[in-house]
């Protein structure tokens, strides 16, 4: 059984950062990919980055684009999003995901979840 536990959200100042990671337990990915999206009250969750645990190849939205980097480590099953020059918008519960197929930005893709971890930014 997958296990997804987020850390490190928190209340921030705009303009500022906060590291979040994911630690992966309970399955086998030396393929698929791990993603991270957001939900904001009252509004559909929606991508942020992806990261492929082959290559590292990465991708995200254009909303954290230039602000976010996603990383993983392949031997402590983390995968990480450094969050700079944040903003009050990015307000939501931050989750990570997985996919065994590959990177996507769809949130259909991932079959397994983390419960999420609040990143508020105050004006």
């Amino acid at each position: 059984q997958v296990q997804l536990v987020e850390s490190g959200g928190g209340l921030v100042q705009t303009g500022g950062s906060l590291r979040l990671s994911c630690a992966v337990s309970g399955g086998t990915f030396t393929t698929g990919a791990m993603g991270w999206f957001r939900q904001a009250p009252g509004k559909e969750r929606e991508f942020v980055a992806a990261i492929t645990w082959r290559g590292g190849i990465t991708y995200y939205a254009d909303s954290g684009k230039d602000r976010f980097t996603i990383s993983r480590d392949n031997g402590k099953m983390t995968v990480d999003l450094q969050m700079n020059s944040l903003k009050p918008e990015d307000t939501a519960v931050y989750y990570c995901a997985a996919d065994p197929r590959g990177a996507s930005s769809d949130a259909e893709n991932y079959d397994d979840w983390g419960q999420g971890t609040q990143v508020t930014v105050s004006s």
